[in-house]
């Protein structure tokens, strides 16, 4: 075992390589006052090479977890609970994301007034994002966070 284990808290697993550090910021584990171990370029026989973040005494939200499918959308996040694996989940793109992504169209209402962003998933197979209020499509992969 490379990774020393934790008693209580996440294990987010099967991050492509190049995607943990972006993991790593989308979810602040920078501002984190637990313990949070980030390993990198681990062999993964799915992925190549694979990302691991193991992180102390937290348990990811709904949203957060929803935020990590814009990066990384099939990861697994693993509950630990007094040295066990509670629960696994595997994050998926859900139908709609509100204020994850900014819209990369400067005229749309989002760019130019306080308020959210609200996208719907057309195709999750391909990633095509569609804005919900100026209905441009824009490529998952090509989006910046907001």
């Amino acid at each position: 075992m490379l990774v020393a284990a934790i008693q209580d808290g996440t294990v987010i697993d099967h991050i492509p390589a190049e995607k943990t550090y972006q993991v790593v910021s989308l979810l602040k584990l920078e501002e984190l006052s637990t313990p949070v171990t980030i390993g990198y370029n681990y062999r993964s026989k799915k992925l190549g090479n694979k990302g691991i973040i193991k992180v102390e005494n937290k348990f990811f939200t709904d949203e957060e977890i929803s935020r990590l499918s814009v990066v990384a959308p099939n990861i697994v996040l693993n509950i630990i609970k007094d040295y066990e694996v509670v629960e696994k989940k595997t994050v998926t793109t859900p139908d709609e994301l509100y204020g994850i992504v900014r819209c990369n169209n400067p005229k749309c209402i989002t760019n130019n007034e306080p308020m959210q962003t609200l996208f719907h998933i057309v195709n999750k197979e391909s990633g095509i994002l569609k804005c919900h209020y100026c209905e441009k499509e824009q490529d998952i992969d090509k989006v910046e966070l907001v």
